[in-house]
């Protein structure tokens, strides 16, 4: 079964996305600050991770950090609405997705279910889809890339980006295709994220990110993936 770690420092927020979670069908393991989630994901090594990013002590983006020393868990951030620059944080640090406070406990069953689906379907792509342009070079079954002959570390959400756009060299993306293609369908409000994948992808694979060779700004429409 589909395992779930909740992180928050609230026993009613906990108590709430347990429950909701669990009728959806998931394991969920809970932890009440960051150095238990730590221990809870390293033990149990859970599908994805629900991380409140106020909490005590340890706060939400060094758990996220530390994650990311080790793992591509997919990561889904409960933020405050005032927190706009912890969500750009915590989307720098690989999370995949964010929900703002107070929530709908059912939007969050349907995000977690949405960035699960994009891990699996990261997957399971047939053998033998390999993509390439220029010294980038994307094998979609293994989620391996590679640009001149160097490995590449990329969370699911920049993969699937990377993927969606290499797929189709010169096309222009808006950002709400971009989002309907990692989420499965484009939430307007959350457009302004992808900006930021964006930013990690080219951080990770460009060799000059300031002046990005492969993904492309398009302004004031989205980007594309060069066609060479």
């Amino acid at each position: 079964m589909t395992s779930v770690l909740i992180v928050d420092d609230e026993p009613r927020i906990l108590e709430l996305a347990r429950d909701y979670l669990e009728r959806g069908g998931f394991t969920v393991f809970a932890a009440e600050d960051g150095r238990a989630a730590l221990e809870t994901a390293r033990a149990r090594h859970p599908d994805l991770v629900v991380l409140d990013l106020g909490l005590p002590g340890m706060d939400g983006l060094d758990v996220a950090r530390e994650l990311r020393r080790d793992s591509d868990v997919p990561i889904v951030m409960l933020t405050a609405r005032d927190d706009e620059m912890d969500r750009i944080l915590g989307l720098e640090l690989g999370a995949d997705d964010y929900i703002t406070k107070p929530f709908s406990p059912r939007e969050l069953v349907a995000r977690v279910r949405a960035v699960l689906r994009r891990s699996e379907r990261a997957t399971a792509e047939p053998a033998g889809a390999q993509i390439v342009v220029g010294d980038l070079t994307i094998d979609e079954p293994s989620m391996h890339v590679e640009v001149a002959g160097t490995v590449v570390d990329l969370t699911v959400t920049e993969f699937q980006l990377l993927v969606t756009l290499a797929r189709q060299p010169g096309r222009i993306f808006t950002r709400s295709q971009l989002l309907d293609a990692v989420h499965g369908v484009a939430f307007e409000s959350y457009e302004r994220a992808i900006d930021t994948h964006i930013k990690n992808l080219r951080r990770k694979i460009e060799p000059e990110p300031r002046r990005p060779r492969y993904i492309l700004t398009v302004y004031g429409v989205g980007y594309r993936c060069a066609a060479d």
